[in-house]
């Protein structure tokens, strides 16, 4: 059981939850990736930090998940779940604290899974601090079957990690303090792991991964256009071997690694319109229209509304799957986001 491309026949996977949700407490990093039309009305919108989501937006939330798990397991998927959390605990550290965690509603933003290596990430945001936790029955079922459980050096998001305004030296939320990364800041082609510094990623955190993958591997480093760049998932997608959906507004495509230059580019057609404001709160970029899940090299979740894309996908040769999820975007994600794959398996097409 192993996962090292985005593209393999998908056979098991882990879904998140979103029972139990905070507003985050600690906002820092959040401030600085929503988008810029969200701003003006982000103290209003976030007036109840440190507080629960109302049920009402996590109930919605779960008929989407709910639907998305059906379709996922009619599609042959086995999947998993985290363990339900109380995220409303206030935590610290010696050196800072927070009111209380966020959720479980996105595993893919917390491991890196590299083969049959599962890495806990050493995460930028201090009220993810403890993410980690909901998933240590999985953690340790797969330890037991053989996958080396590895947590990166965890951090101790001191003062000094954070830059104070956007400069040329730093022009995101974190210095190069100590290494710090999201999973989410990656995606996996084989040998080949592509990632981008962001809000949260920094170059010591790429450093460290590339010496932890040792000359094995190689870590290729694109440079997005968006100012708010939280995670590559809405940048970039291979979706199979010589295949790359592309986000034109979020990347250069003269500026993509050697890897790529025989790939076939798919320039993402610009999203549909979608609702952005579930329950008055605008978190996530319309480009969430490329956080899409492959079940193989030709089925690819997408949401139902991306009418543009799938039609896109369609000419390419691929099997899009629409599926509704909307409502779970205000817990900053999509299908990718949300899940973790943990089991794909190698196929040659004839």
């Amino acid at each position: 059981m192993s996962s090292s491309t985005e593209w393999d026949l998908l056979e098991e996977i882990i879904v998140g939850r979103v029972e139990g949700a905070m507003f985050p407490s600690w906002d820092r990093i959040l401030k600085n990736t929503i988008p810029k039309n969200a701003l003006p009305d982000y103290d209003a919108q976030f007036s109840k930090k440190g507080t629960p989501i109302p049920d009402y937006i996590i109930e919605k939330a779960n008929i989407a998940l709910e639907k998305f798990i059906t379709l996922l397991k009619s599609e042959g998927v086995k999947v998993r779940r985290p363990n339900l959390f109380e995220f409303q605990q206030k935590f610290s550290t010696p050196l800072w604290d927070v009111e209380s965690g966020v959720s479980c509603a996105n595993p893919r933003d917390v491991f890196l899974v590299i083969n049959n290596c599962i890495l806990e990430c050493p995460m930028a945001d201090r009220g993810r601090y403890f993410e980690v936790f909901p998933y240590r029955e999985i953690l340790k079922d797969l330890c037991k079957n053989g996958w080396n459980w590895v947590s990166a050096p965890k951090p101790t998001l001191d003062e000094e990690l954070y830059s104070v305004s956007a400069s040329e030296e730093y022009p995101y939320s974190i210095t190069e303090f100590e290494p710090t990364f999201d999973g989410a800041d990656f995606v996996r082609c084989g040998k080949d792991i592509i990632g981008q510094i962001s809000h949260v990623t920094n170059g010591f955190g790429i450093k460290w991964l590339q010496n932890f993958l040792g000359a094995e591997y190689t870590v290729h480093v694109i440079q997005s256009k968006c100012p708010e760049a939280l995670h590559i998932d809405t940048t970039i997608a291979p979706l199979a071997e010589g295949k790359l959906l592309v986000n034109p507004e979020f990347i250069d495509f003269n500026s993509l690694p050697k890897i790529f230059y025989d790939w076939e580019l798919i320039e993402a057609p610009k999203p549909d319109s979608f609702i952005t404001e579930i329950g008055g709160y605008r978190v996530v970029s319309d480009w969430m229209s490329i956080n899409i899940l492959s079940l193989d090299d030709k089925r690819v979740i997408v949401e139902e509304k991306q009418k543009s894309l799938i039609k896109t996908l369609k000419d390419k040769g691929f099997e899009p799957i629409p599926c509704a999820f909307e409502d779970y975007y205000i817990f900053g994600g999509s299908f990718h986001c949300a899940t973790l794959d943990i089991c794909r398996k190698k196929t040659l097409r004839q």
